[in-house]
């Protein structure tokens, strides 16, 4: 009987194993893949999440799909980041301290979004630019009704409807509020925060800048 019938050679056998030995395992892998400093694809979707909370901080009450997504994707990358630089710390610690103005950009962008977003910029930038519109809006306003805008732009803002009462012109953004309706309030009167006022319902009110505020119904 020949050697080729009787089985694999030890030199076939030693080959395979070899090339078996080659074959990256997943743990090799993932150690591969979170040693490598973050980069086209994980900063500019940073970028995009933050971009959207900035963009939900402008929407008085905030805006649920907006919200929603930055939610989601920035735990997601939240996560990825996390588990990415707890790797590369115990295991290429070389490549961070080389690569390191790369691998703070995703948690600066982070902070700059959160940072702005928290001291309302944006919203009372959205604010301002829309002041002069929304103002030449509430003269056109008779006191007793309630004007349908189904969605029409007035400055920087789709507007669902806007109405009068009492000396406080109320705006309701269309598609505000992460729960229930929301909008602008214009009052030259001061208005006290977070306190339900007699003859405006359930709105709550928060001041934003000038005669203007946020309006919540609860």
């Amino acid at each position: 009987m020949s050697a080729d019938a009787s089985g694999p050679t030890p030199e076939g056998s030693v080959a395979k194993l070899m090339e078996l030995s080659d074959k990256p395992t997943p743990v090799r892998r993932l150690i591969s893949w979170s040693s490598r400093p973050p980069g086209r694809l994980y900063i500019p979707a940073c970028a995009v999440v933050g971009i959207a909370l900035l963009y939900e901080d402008s929407v008085p009450g905030g805006h649920l799909p907006t919200f929603l997504f930055g939610l989601i994707a920035g735990l997601l990358l939240a996560g990825m980041g996390a588990l990415r630089l707890g790797i590369a710390l115990a295991v290429a610690r070389p490549m961070i301290r080389y690569y390191w103005l790369r691998w703070i950009s995703a948690p600066l962008v982070a902070a700059v979004a959160i940072g702005v977003a928290f001291v309302d910029i944006p919203l009372q930038t959205r604010v301002q630019a829309s002041t002069e519109q929304l103002t030449e809006l509430r003269e056109q306003v008779d006191g007793s009704t309630t004007i349908p805008r189904n969605g029409k732009t007035t400055g920087l803002y789709q507007l669902h409807s806007v109405s009068v009462a009492d000396g406080i012109t109320h705006y309701e953004i269309e598609n505000a509020g992460l729960f229930s309706p929301a909008g602008l309030a214009h009052s030259t009167e001061e208005i006290p925060d977070g306190v339900f006022l007699p003859g405006q319902g359930s709105k709550i009110y928060e001041h934003v800048a000038d005669d203007w505020y946020v309006w919540v119904a609860h």
